[in-house]
């Protein structure tokens, strides 16, 4: 079912050009609608792009300063480059679209220095219809064995003062959650660290969102405004400020990705971050299996009036692993109760660890053998959480007892770093869980960029500010929030939020409540999520009375994870969003909105030939008193008909059209 496929791989043309004399090299998307072009000045590789005609990147330099060997940049001098045109299509294991093509125009530039102990690297520069990339490679060489950066210097020297929507932070070590700004580029504070990605919105609806693509084995990147231009800034090593990679050749950077169009909709279409990626590594993939889990520490480890006491105990996890196996729900997660970890450890809450911490022994109080044997029997698999420090020490020995215990994956958490031991450590704990059938779900993390192509186990990140917060924050997350996550952080990837609560109050009345929280936005804004957002461990987070015989948990019963085809219908920044998305032959369509109410029209034109039954859901009347309510109708449909969509302040509306 998992199986990796790759298919209908195309070179069209590959050609090499000039070596001695060459100073301009240009590229073209397959469109003809990017081009970049690569010049040499005597300072600086310079680079532009253009797309349909205008110039939106003007002259912008490239460079690398390494600690021991200096500057490179100037008196350099293209020995070649090569350049190919490739179409190909593969299937990834997970993601929002399962049959990807890859069609791009590729040129590899050799950059040699004309002094000194003449330093090669190549400019490799990918060209896609939605964008482009390009990164450092470093070729093995007799005269340089290895390097210390202490500074990349890649710019984007946008046209302009285009409108930015990026997440500003204060420094490196962050968790990469907050609320996003949006400001003229020219009015960014200086040497402000931006995190990515971070979207540019130029006049004639052009946009552009700069981010990376396979990170491995290198320091994750932000942006700053420097002198007035863009500028790359590597997160450094832990306890110093001076050095941001250690490697030794060959090696090479991230891509550094510019996704272009002048329809938002692509942009979040796109699959340019995967295709950057390399194909998948891990051979057996019958194991993995994508879903929805529980997660009691959002809504406070709630159980019911019962007989046996609640904590960490079989009792407690039973209550939720059978209310999984009767809604259709694939992983209950272990997690602890009321702030202290299922396994044993001296700490005091969850965010520490102490000395004597040790994942592969439980807290006396908890059988994990019986918790997954008794899962295992109901249809559900167990999912736990981790503090990443519990487990990095010894990986093999946790995952060996993990798979042995028969638990399924993990969110491992609190990592808050994305300097280059941290990125390399979660792609150790990647590889090592895939050794040991175990899917990741990391937590406190930076983006996504891609690698879930590469490790198709890692199911989501967190990375964003999500409904977590609604447990002590006074002001609680508003739908005006959720809206730019789809324009800005959901273009990086899945991302993890925490989703589920059925408790939604006007919000006048909204407080926090660490206990049962509230939510603010309708009852269908929340159905929505699920469609809207990408993940392929999605939260139900509430607890099973919140749930059952509730309007609109048919839905969440029902919804998938992870998709077919992906089209995003209608999009306006800040003001609302439609995403449909395929599974099989269904199709489930999500809208979200803002805080104001709104009529939309959405055409099903986008469905083939045939009836559809489609059940919507919508905004009830009476939601500005009782978010919780919707209407639902069943009519049967084809793709020339047209949905009258009305949403509420903060409301949302799914659909779920089957094929008949």
């Amino acid at each position: 079912m998992f199986l990796f496929q790759k298919f209908s791989f195309l070179i069209l043309l590959v050609t090499s050009l000039s070596v001695y004399a060459q100073k301009k090299v240009q590229l073209k998307s397959p469109d003809g609608n990017i081009i970049f072009s690569l010049t040499l000045s005597p300072e600086a590789p310079v680079y532009t792009v253009s797309f349909k005609g205008k110039k939106i990147v003007a002259d912008s330099e490239l460079g690398l300063n390494f600690k021991e060997t200096g500057r490179f940049g100037g008196a350099l001098s293209i020995s070649k480059s090569t350049i190919k045109h490739v179409d190909e299509s593969y299937d990834l294991v997970i993601g929002k679209t399962k049959t990807v093509r890859n069609r791009y125009q590729e040129a590899i530039i050799s950059l040699t220095e004309s002094k000194g102990i003449q330093r090669r690297i190549n400019l490799a520069v990918r060209v896609f219809n939605d964008g482009l990339a390009f990164r450092y490679e470093f070729p093995e060489q007799r005269s340089w064995s290895s390097y210390i950066l202490t500074d990349e210097s890649s710019t984007f020297n946008v046209t302009g003062n285009p409108l930015v929507h990026a997440l500003l932070r204060d420094n490196y070590n962050t968790s990469h959650e907050g609320f996003y700004q949006q400001q003229r580029l020219d009015d960014i504070t200086p040497d402000t660290l931006m995190d990515m990605p971070a979207l540019l919105e130029f006049p004639d609806h052009v946009y552009m969102a700069i981010t990376e693509a396979n990170l491995r084995d290198y320091a994750g990147m932000y942006l700053i405004k420097h002198n007035g231009v863009l500028k790359s800034q590597l997160s450094p090593h832990q306890g110093q400020t001076e050095i941001k990679v250690k490697a030794v050749l060959p090696h090479r950077s991230p891509w550094r990705v510019m996704m272009i169009s002048d329809r938002m909709e692509t942009l979040m279409e796109s699959n340019i971050l995967v295709n950057l990626n390399d194909p998948v590594k891990i051979k057996d993939l019958s194991w993995l299996k994508p879903g929805k889990t529980s997660f009691h520490w959002w809504n406070g480890d709630v159980t019911p009036d019962t007989t046996f006491a609640p904590g960490i105990n079989f009792e407690t996890n039973k209550y939720y692993i059978d209310f999984c196996a009767r809604n259709h729900i694939e992983y209950h997660s272990v997690i602890g109760y009321g702030g202290f970890a299922w396994y044993k450890s001296d700490a005091t809450g969850y965010a520490t660890v102490g000395p004597n911490t040790d994942v592969t022994k439980t807290v006396p109080s908890l059988d994990m053998q019986r918790v997954c044997d008794y899962a295992r029997e109901k249809g559900v698999g167990i999912h736990v959480w981790v503090n990443w420090k519990a487990i990095y020490p010894k990986l093999e020995e946790s995952f060996a007892q993990f798979e042995k215990w028969g638990i399924k994956g993990m969110m491992v958490d609190f990592l808050d770093r994305d300097d280059q031991e941290m990125v390399n450590i979660q792609e150790e704990i990647l590889k090592k869980a895939a050794e040991h059938k175990l899917f990741i779900q990391f937590h406190g993390a930076f983006k996504p960029t891609g690698l879930h192509r590469t490790y198709p186990n890692e199911f989501t990140r967190e990375g964003a500010l999500n409904y977590e917060v609604n447990k002590w924050s006074k002001e609680g997350l508003s739908p005006d929030h959720d809206i730019d996550i789809p324009f800005t952080r959901l273009l990086a990837g899945a991302t993890d939020y925490h989703l589920g609560g059925f408790r939604a109050v006007p919000p006048s009345r909204f407080k926090a409540q660490y206990t049962r929280p509230l939510m603010i936005g309708t009852r269908c804004h929340m159905l929505a999520m699920y469609v809207v957002l990408e993940s392929y461990l999605a939260m139900v987070a509430d607890y099973p009375k919140a749930y059952e015989g509730q309007p609109g948990f048919d839905f969440l019963q029902k919804v998938p994870v992870s998709w077919d085809e992906t089209r995003v219908l209608k999009a306006e920044i800040g003001q609302y969003v439609t995403t449909a998305r395929r599974k099989g032959n269904d199709w489930y369509l999500g809208t979200i909105n803002n805080t104001t109410s709104r009529t939309l029209e959405i055409p099903l034109d986008f469905l083939p030939e045939g009836n559809y039954t489609a059940e919507i859901y919508t905004d009830a009347p009476d939601t500005a008193s009782n978010p919780n309510a919707l209407t639902k109708e069943t009519k049967i449909v084809d793709r020339s008909h047209t949905i009258t969509v009305r949403l509420a302040p903060g409301g949302g509306q799914v659909m779920r059209l089957m094929k008949q």
